[in-house]
C-alpha cells in the first residue's frame, strides 16, 4: 500500500512538473511573438542558409565530378 501511494504522489507531481514547464513555454513563445510582432519580424530566423553547415558549398564542390 506504501508503495502505490508513493507511486501516485510521484506521478502527481511529474505532472504538476510538466504542467508548470509547459506554461513556462507558452509564456516565452508568446512574448517572443509579441517582440517580433513589435519589430516586424515575421519569422524570427536570423538567415537561410543554403547548407547546414558553413562548410557545406566547400565540400559539395569537392565531390562534384
Amino acid at each position: 500500500m506504501w508503495d502505490d501511494a508513493l507511486y501516485r504522489s510521484t506521478s502527481a507531481e511529474l505532472i504538476r512538473r510538466a504542467d508548470a514547464e509547459r506554461e513556462v513555454r507558452l509564456v516565452r513563445l508568446a512574448r517572443r511573438a509579441e517582440r517580433r510582432a513589435g519589430r516586424g519580424d515575421p519569422g524570427g530566423r536570423v538567415s537561410r542558409g543554403r547548407g547546414r553547415g558553413r562548410l557545406t558549398g566547400f565540400v559539395r564542390a569537392a565531390l562534384r565530378p
